[in-house]
């Protein structure tokens, strides 16, 4: 069995910032798997299903994030699981927008959502770090992971979910480069080889019946006009010459 934690804070406020990703990765999982409706324990939102033929559980905390240990503290010990069985989703500084990766194991690098869970389970589990991009200064993070993923990134965003949830049962299983597959073929899928996109239609040499008599007149148009005959010598005498000219 595993334990898939999204991180975010409860509440249609937060509901589309960039610190609830984690969440919005849940539920996807839940949609594309068919996982039961989502139910309140453990402080938090649980819903149970599979991926495959591996049992899982997703929980979404309601602590808000600085308290999310506690959540997953309960839960883990209810399932009397350990930490290696836990995948955590969360929102991700260093990483750029879109970007994924998988970690087992690690400090919590000042995310306090991932601070709590150390402090009530440990740090030996896994995380699949979801990347939002930095706002480029520290006094700023605070304001930018509470506002909304603007309507610019729902394009990658939706890919990146779609993505997770394609490689959901290959992570279910500790399979995390056939997961990352999953996740690449929905944020960059692989170009058409064909090498046909784009390209334009051959010029057409061949004149069109409407202009063969426009094409006939400039040809005749072109053509010189043809020298006027000399004429003929006249082989008359100068005296005959004179006399024709008084008759």
């Amino acid at each position: 069995m595993k334990l898939f934690v999204g991180l975010g804070n409860p509440g249609a406020k937060y509901a589309g910032n960039r610190h609830n990703i984690g969440f919005m990765a849940l539920d996807q999982i839940a949609a594309d798997h068919g996982f039961s409706p989502w139910k309140a324990k453990f402080q938090g939102q649980l819903s149970e299903g599979s991926i495959g033929r591996e049992k899982a559980i997703l929980l979404k905390p309601q602590t808000f994030m600085n308290n999310s240990g506690q959540s997953v503290g309960e839960a883990l010990r209810f399932f009397k699981l350990t930490p290696a069985d836990v995948m955590v989703f969360h929102d991700e500084l260093d990483l750029a927008p879109g970007k994924c990766r998988v970690k087992q194991g690690g400090g919590h690098a000042g995310h306090n959502g991932l601070r709590s869970i150390h402090a009530h389970i440990g740090a030996d589990y896994g995380r699949v770090r979801l990347g939002v991009g930095h706002p480029g200064h520290k006094d700023a993070v605070a304001g930018y992971v509470l506002r909304d993923f603007p309507k610019a990134d729902q394009g990658w965003l939706d890919d990146l979910l779609r993505g997770i949830a394609d490689g959901a049962r290959s992570l279910a299983l500790g399979d995390s480069g056939k997961f990352m597959n999953a996740v690449a073929l929905r944020v960059a899928p692989p170009r058409s080889s064909t090498g046909t996109e784009g390209s334009k239609p051959a010029k057409r040499t061949q004149s069109s019946p409407q202009a063969a008599p426009e094409k006939a007149a400039e040809i005749k148009a072109a053509t010189p006009p043809a020298p006027e005959a000399a004429p003929a010598e006249d082989a008359r005498s100068p005296m005959q010459k004179l006399l024709d000219k008084f008759k």
